[in-house]
């Protein structure tokens, strides 16, 4: 079982890669125009990352049929590239956030339900799903926190389930890994 972080040049990447082998997963951290010919992986992790200008071939690798995970950026790359809406967040930064979960079925977050504490920025944020995606989880900050098409096996959360301040993040890369074994 090998999962695949993409990194998107985000501060948390190395700590996305971290989660994995904490979960006993075979990971590697690439960099965001590796050719997707070169990626040998059960899953990809899409990095959260600083900018929409700088997410090199992630468009490629949501191509790779394999299960994705997109955090932050990360999610965000994959509403803009399947046709949803990203657009400027109105809290901005960081934030110690409460995330509601919609979707108590969802493979990915349904798990944390009813709520759950994250660590999130807000800087820009999906304002719209692609089609096929259901909204799963929701805050008073922000009305996408989550989105999942369990179909296609690609995820999204806005918050980083890789760092510290995050409730139950390991959780979130378990059911992550979950799907990459199904």
């Amino acid at each position: 079982m090998r999962v695949v972080v993409i990194d998107n040049h985000g501060q948390f990447t190395h700590l996305e890669g971290r989660a994995l082998r904490d979960a006993g997963v075979d990971q590697e951290i690439v960099d965001n125009d590796t050719p997707p010919e070169e990626i040998d992986a059960d899953g990809l992790v899409l990095s959260g990352g600083p900018d929409m200008d700088r997410i090199g071939r992630c468009a490629e690798y949501l191509e790779l049929d394999v299960p994705v995970l997109g955090i932050c950026l990360g999610m965000q790359v994959m509403a803009d590239q399947l046709d949803g809406r990203v657009g400027s967040g109105e809290y901005g930064g960081y934030a110690d956030v409460t995330v509601e979960i919609l979707d108590e079925a969802d493979p990915l977050v349904g798990s944390l339900a009813p709520e759950t504490r994250v660590w999130a920025s807000h800087a820009d944020e999906v304002k719209e799903v692609p089609d096929g995606f259901t909204h799963t989880a929701t805050s008073d900050v922000c009305g996408i926190e989550a989105m999942s098409d369990a179909d296609r096996d690609l995820y999204g959360v806005q918050w980083h389930p890789e760092v510290a301040h995050t409730e139950r993040g390991q959780e979130v890369f378990e059911n992550f890994i979950a799907r990459c074994r199904s």
